[in-house]
């Protein structure tokens, strides 16, 4: 396929994607997660959905998300004595939901894997430190990272593809940043 082929597959996918496919949009704050530090994630209507509560004074990263209601949704935690860097994401029961890791080798383009517990695995390839890449289960995209939605200085959003379990995704997205960014 060439570059123009490629060009007009990518604008089917956003159309059907983003958009007019009623993708779910948020804005995140960039390099505000760290131990201690508390922040919400916002819709792209301006109001809060989300808040990440980063616990202090543990032995290891942990950050509390909450919906807008303060209902615990999940966890994320690093996990410590591992060959590759990777954070658990765990249900308010304690149960895991995914893991996401920093794939060996990474030869051109960012790439993480995501050990889900229940459905499908997921893939990230793109730049992480700029926010802007992907989120794949089995070649499908089910969610886009990018800065290009917000004019806000230090923000970028991520939309989520319908059917998807936002919560899990933004946790996911929040990991990925704090594994990326370790001294924010």
């Amino acid at each position: 396929m060439g570059f123009r082929g490629r060009r007009e597959e990518r604008q089917q996918e956003r159309q059907t994607f983003g958009r007019g496919g009623g993708a779910t949009r948020y804005q995140m704050q960039q390099r505000l997660v760290s131990i201690g530090d508390d922040f919400w994630i916002e819709n792209e209507q301006g109001e809060r959905a989300f808040k990440v509560d980063g616990k202090a004074l543990r032995i290891r990263h942990t950050l509390i998300f909450e919906d807008a209601n303060g209902v615990e949704r999940c966890k994320i935690q690093e996990k410590m004595l591992r060959i590759r860097e990777s954070m658990e994401i765990e249900g308010p029961d304690g149960g895991r939901l995914a893991t996401v890791r920093k794939a060996l080798i990474t030869p051109i383009r960012d790439r993480w894997s995501v050990d889900v517990a229940t459905g499908s695995d997921l893939e990230i390839q793109g730049n992480i430190l700029d926010h802007e890449y992907e989120i794949e289960a089995g070649g499908t995209k089910v969610a886009e990272i990018s800065k290009k939605w917000f004019r806000l200085r230090d923000s970028y959003g991520v939309e989520i593809a319908p059917g998807q379990d936002d919560a899990l995704i933004l946790a996911i997205t929040v990991a990925v940043d704090a594994m990326a960014n370790p001294g924010n």
